[in-house]
């Protein structure tokens, strides 16, 4: 007795990528030829030839001509608004400016504002910053660049700024004025404003510029077009917004309604006063909520337990550097008590969100780790907590993340041989700069690492592929910034690749969504200019994004390259 093949139902594909090279970050397949995608979903992946009877008459052929590709990106930590802004309305500074060459780029920006328009941009380097804070003419210079102007320069941590006296004025700081909670302006030793500012005395300027913006509403709006086009031409689709207010959201809901946002934005609303004006803690998790949609997620709120290294803020389990022999030895502080620590955690169960803290000493880490464990100890798993940037961590506390379930955060764009960890080192013993970002022992301990470009901090994009790079080689790609940092802690390329797409995934609670190319998941994938696992790892940070496809859509397209076109349709 003959049988005849059964006639199948399942819809031909709308899109199926053929001829390429394909990483899938899937450990029961990694490498395809092909790709079916229909809906915006993975529907089936595997050879040219396994795939080809798929097709359908309508079905869209895309050939990648051979050409290298991958899941698109997750970015675990950044800052959209801020990104946004600085790259569409702001000055442009490299961290690598000397102190004369910010001022001749101030003087040529208030060159084409009004007499009183503020001159607001980025990046100041950390070694500059702390260069002016010693400088008693420095200010006056600003103001002279300026001409008079207001002025604010946020620095590469962007928990510090540099303004003019024009801005201390609209701020309504004199010498006389004293510092805020958490915060501090920088004073000579004759107690005259230097015009920089540490942690929160930057929000009281961040509120003076921007009660002198005309239409709030359409510059936030401008500013998240920009970043939403920024982050979808390095490939970038998923991303978490590390302290988020409602206008920035109201912004991504708009562009969302109109059929604009091609990333998802997992919000971090922040639980007490930050950087930017605003209501926070309860009443911004319930306002964010409001917000909620496909795209649109508000899961975590942002828990800062300390500052940044370079300013001593950071809390350590040892002491900073005595810069005089009769110094007080400092560990920098912790923003929370033990107890209001665990009942943040708690809070955050009985929400139903999770937290990314900002901790970026080895007391910070360990405060984070002790309030998780008690209260998971009592109230069993529960929400995704992350702890930022994961600087340094004790040897003792390394398996607790993997036992705890805690993820860290960390940021390669920063860490690097550079300007800012010359700023560290100025400030912390060499032995704690020799352990900076264990990385190696964290992921070998079983901890999820999940890579945030913290944008627009540090670099003025959020290129994953310099990240991606330095976590490999532990060297800034700049040939002259020599040396390595903590080099024993380098990942191999697969483990950095899975810091970028299935654990970021993972972090921010979309691993049944994206970070690999498999059925049931998001068609988002990147075509490359280059195969990341065949040319020499020192090149990696030159690779240029393509496509960019976000649910089967090309929403991001490069100029087209020599030789092979990616992305043909047959």
């Amino acid at each position: 007795m003959s049988t005849t093949p059964r006639e199948t139902t399942t819809p031909a594909p709308d899109t199926l990528f053929t001829g390429g090279r394909i990483w899938t970050q899937d450990p029961a397949r990694p490498w395809a030829q092909a790709v079916a995608v229909t809906g915006g979903v993975i529907t089936a992946v595997g050879g040219d030839g396994e795939l080809a009877a798929l097709a359908g008459p309508s079905t869209r052929r895309v050939d990648l001509a051979g050409r290298f590709a991958m899941p698109a990106l997750v970015d675990a930590h950044i800052h959209l608004n801020l990104g946004g802004g600085q790259a569409r309305w702001e000055l442009p500074l490299a961290p690598t400016l000397g102190l004369d060459e910010v001022l001749a780029a101030v003087r040529a920006w208030a060159a084409d504002l009004a007499p009183d328009e503020w001159v607001v941009g980025g990046i100041l380097g950390s070694t500059t910053i702390a260069a002016v804070s010693q400088d008693r003419d420095a200010l006056a210079r600003l103001d002279e660049a300026a001409g008079g102007r207001p002025v604010l320069l946020r620095d590469d941590s962007m928990h510090n700024r540099w303004v003019s006296s024009a801005a201390l004025r609209a701020m309504g700081v004199d010498a006389g004025t004293p510092d805020p909670d958490g915060g501090h302006y920088v004073r000579t030793p004759e107690g005259q404003l230097t015009g920089v500012l540490h942690e929160m005395a930057s929000a009281v300027a961040e509120s003076a510029f921007a009660a002198s913006v005309p239409d709030p509403a359409a510059r936030t709006l401008g500013a998240m077009e920009e970043a939403v086009r920024i982050v979808n031409s390095y490939g970038i689709t998923s991303v978490q917004d590390a302290a988020t207010t409602p206008a920035p959201v109201q912004a991504l809901r708009t562009l969302e309604d109109e059929g604009r946002l091609t990333v998802r934005v997992v919000t971090s609303a922040p639980v007490r006063p930050f950087l930017e004006a605003s209501i926070v803690g309860d009443e911004l998790v319930a306002e964010l909520r409001r917000h909620r949609s496909d795209l649109v997620r508000p899961d975590f709120v942002k828990v800062v337990l300390d500052g940044v290294p370079t300013t001593r803020t950071t809390a350590l389990l040892t002491p900073y550097r005595c810069h005089h022999q009769h110094d007080t030895p400092e560990r920098g502080e912790l923003y929370w008590t033990p107890e209001d620590l665990r009942a943040q955690v708690e809070h955050c169960y009985d929400l139903g969100v999770g937290a990314k803290f900002h901790a970026t000493g080895d007391a910070s880490a360990r405060a984070v780790l002790d309030a998780v464990e008690a209260v998971r100890a009592e109230r069993g798993p529960g929400p995704l907590f992350h702890i930022a940037h994961a600087e340094w961590v004790h040897p003792d506390d390394l398996p607790r993340f993997a036992a705890l379930d805690v993820v860290a955060d960390a940021s390669p764009y920063i860490w690097y041989p550079g300007v800012i960890v010359e700023a560290i080192a100025a400030e912390v013993p060499d032995e704690l700069v020799d352990t900076l970002w264990p990385l190696r022992d964290l992921v070998e301990s079983g901890a999820v690492v999940a890579a945030g470009s913290d944008w627009p901090c540090a670099l003025p994009t959020p290129d994953p592929w310099t990240g991606l790079q330095t976590l490999v080689t532990r060297r800034n790609p700049d040939p002259s910034m020599t040396g390595g940092l903590n080099p024993a802690q380098a990942l191999d390329l697969p483990t950095a690749l899975s810091a970028f797409t299935t654990g970021p995934a993972r972090a921010l609670g979309l691993e049944e969504e994206v970070g690999r190319i498999t059925p049931g998941l998001s068609a988002d994938l990147v075509v490359l200019d280059r195969d990341l696992f065949e040319v020499p790892v020192e090149q990696v940070h030159a690779t240029t994004v393509l496509q960019t496809w976000f649910r089967g859509t090309l929403v991001h397209e490069a100029v087209p390259q020599e030789g092979p076109e990616a992305g043909a349709e047959a």
